[in-house]
């Protein structure tokens, strides 16, 4: 077999007489807690988020989190999802709750929702709602469907309210729920489907491992202690 050549949906591929089959995808959501750089390693020996699950699996972020962001990330071996969850043509909408110092005025909250100019480009319109106050600052729920550079930080900065914290509860059909940071859990079968869905993506001929339960179980990071959450959490 020549390097290049593709192998239909159902073909049989050996090596030296051996059967290849096929990686098993996984999809696994992960509560990132701050303090966690969202790769698969870091040159500067900060703990990932790769740290806080345990699989046999050579998963990746799709997408990142910020160092001090909170919130939802999925981590797959599907480069295929991963590509169309990222791009910008398939839109996936994405939510976060930010809290931004002061109080935005319906000016402020106005041009979010039309697009600011970050980094020298306009960017695409925002839902935004405001979610109540908290002492100076304001709690935001902004949904983006472009996947930019710090783009909720940068935007909250371009209207004069930057972003104090930064958590993101959604990615396409997945939510963050009530899972805690530092946790993950495989998604359900209905996730999945909902997923695929939502990037136009079609069932893949490979296996995928994942949880088949209405409520798919949560797992404690790897390492961690009974009672305590995983290592280096701030």
């Amino acid at each position: 077999m020549h390097p290049g050549v593709t192998v239909d949906p159902g073909q049989r591929v050996t090596v030296d007489g051996k059967l290849v089959r096929p990686e098993e995808h996984v999809y696994i959501v992960l509560h990132k807690p701050a303090g966690y750089v969202s790769t698969v390693r870091d040159p500067r020996g900060r703990p990932t988020v790769l740290d806080l699950v345990r699989s046999d699996a050579r998963l990746f972020p799709v997408g990142r989190l910020d160092w001090d962001a909170t919130g939802l990330l999925l981590l797959t071996n599907d480069g295929e999802m991963a590509f169309r969850l990222t791009h910008p043509r398939f839109g996936v909408p994405r939510t976060y709750r930010a809290l931004v110092r002061g109080c935005p005025s319906p000016r402020a909250l106005a041009r979010l929702r039309r697009g600011v100019e970050v980094g020298g480009k306009p960017t695409a319109p925002a839902r935004v709602k405001v979610l109540g106050r908290e002492g100076n600052a304001t709690w935001l729920e902004i949904t983006v469907h472009e996947g930019r550079y710090h783009q909720v930080k940068l935007m909250g900065e371009a209207v004069g309210h930057p972003v104090l914290r930064l958590t993101r509860v959604r990615m396409g059909p997945l939510r963050l729920g009530r899972l805690p940071p530092g946790r993950f859990r495989h998604l359900t079968a209905r996730e999945l489907a909902a997923l695929r869905q939502a990037v136009d993506l079609a069932r893949p001929a490979g296996m995928v491992r994942q949880e088949t339960p209405a409520k798919a179980r949560i797992s404690r990071p790897r390492g961690e202690r009974h009672g305590e959450m995983g290592p280096g959490r701030d």
